[in-house]
């Protein structure tokens, strides 16, 4: 991922691109013979919120620790707007941490805990009054200063490690799954608020999760790793929309893969053959053998042949129902296994296993991936 250069009025030279507030370059922790993190370079724009985002075992939070300054890194260097801070103690990079299991002192009160960070620089209670005030007002904990971590929910409990994180007005906000100790609702409620705090503050944050959902639903950025590299880094529509590999559609969120062998082409498209079934594709291909990614809600479910230009007629293997969506598992001849969600409330079909049905799909709805 990088900054792209400035604009270029007529009759300037080509500006210099703009210098990235952090940067990783070159990246390596080795533990014996295994790469954790294997050459990963990467840009980090003033105010982005970034989201490293794998699998357990990606090297995500070894990416963490290394800028956080927690893990000495085998090669490569961390650098704040182009200086290196590779060898600085976690203490004089002035950046805030906040963990999965929150890390509060139990024998303190809310307000002490806030204060901690500011006590260690040597500001005094009295002085850190306003400021610890107004962190704990931003989480909406002003009224919950005097009790003590013991005497809170989990949701509250990690409101008071974010404000502790960012009392001390921190260059660099990182995040290591904070939300992942947390039922459903309370984990989407606050996701909502670290985005909008993320956009009144403009700190720089960089986040860590495996929920595809949450990197989604909360980044200006995704870096998208595996095995210790990156697979793909985009803005969340992009990655969504266009992954490069087969490994990325399967990773954020999921989908159905068509392997196929090209049989015509023609100006912006091709046709191509699974199972002596030929479909049409709208894009470029460049191989004899295509792959391509569909995913389950750009295809749609009807009782007679639908007027599209890709269809099949299959069984319904099985079926869940969500509420909003009805997701089914419809067996078909020459695409085997086909998932489908279709929103519930215009589900033309009977959510009936054995019932017969078609699916269909546009040109665009799928993308072809390297088959990697």
């Amino acid at each position: 991922m990088s900054v792209q250069p400035a604009g270029i009025e007529s009759g300037d030279t080509a500006a210099a691109p703009a210098v990235p507030a952090f940067a990783i370059r070159n990246l390596t922790k080795m533990y014996g013979p295994v790469a954790a993190v294997d050459d990963v370079s990467l840009d980090i724009p003033q105010g982005a919120f970034l989201t490293l985002l794998g699998p357990s075992g990606s090297g995500k939070t070894t990416i963490l620790m290394a800028i956080a300054g927690f893990i000495a890194p085998t090669s490569g260097e961390i650098l704040r707007e182009q200086k290196s801070i590779t060898t600085l103690p976690p203490d004089k990079r002035n950046f805030g941490m906040v963990f999965q299991g929150y890390a509060l002192f139990p024998h303190m009160t809310v307000e002490d805990n806030v204060w901690f960070p500011l006590r260690v620089r040597g500001v005094s209670k009295s002085q850190a009054a306003g400021r610890i005030g107004e962190a704990l007002e931003m989480v909406q904990l002003g009224a919950l200063a005097a009790r003590l971590p013991t005497e809170l929910s989990g949701g509250q409990q990690q409101r008071v490690a974010l404000a502790r994180a960012l009392v001390f007005q921190p260059d660099l906000l990182l995040l290591d799954e904070p939300l992942s100790a947390l039922d459903k609702k309370l984990r989407a409620d606050l996701q909502w608020e670290l985005k909008d705090l993320h956009r009144k503050l403009g700190t720089t944050f960089v986040y860590v999760t495996h929920d595809q959902e949450e990197a989604l639903s909360m980044s200006d950025e995704i870096v998208i790793l595996r095995d210790g590299r990156i697979e793909q880094s985009g803005d969340p529509l992009t990655l969504y929309e266009r992954p490069a590999t087969r490994f990325v559609a399967d990773f954020l969120g999921k989908s159905n893969f068509l392997a196929g062998e090209v049989a015509d082409r023609e100006d912006g498209r091709f046709r191509y053959r699974i199972g002596g079934e030929t479909f049409l594709q709208a894009g470029a291909a460049s191989d004899a053998h295509v792959v391509m990614a569909l995913r389950p809600e750009k295809l749609m479910v009807f009782n007679t042949r639908p007027d599209t230009a890709n269809a099949m007629q299959g069984e319904i293997e099985q079926f869940n129902y969500y509420g909003a969506n009805y997701h089914f598992k419809v067996t078909t001849s020459a695409l085997g296994d086909v998932i489908v969600t279709v929103p519930a409330w215009r589900c033309e079909v009977e959510p009936r296993i054995g019932n017969r049905i078609w699916i269909g799909w546009e040109p665009d709805a799928a993308v072809v991936v390297a088959d990697t």
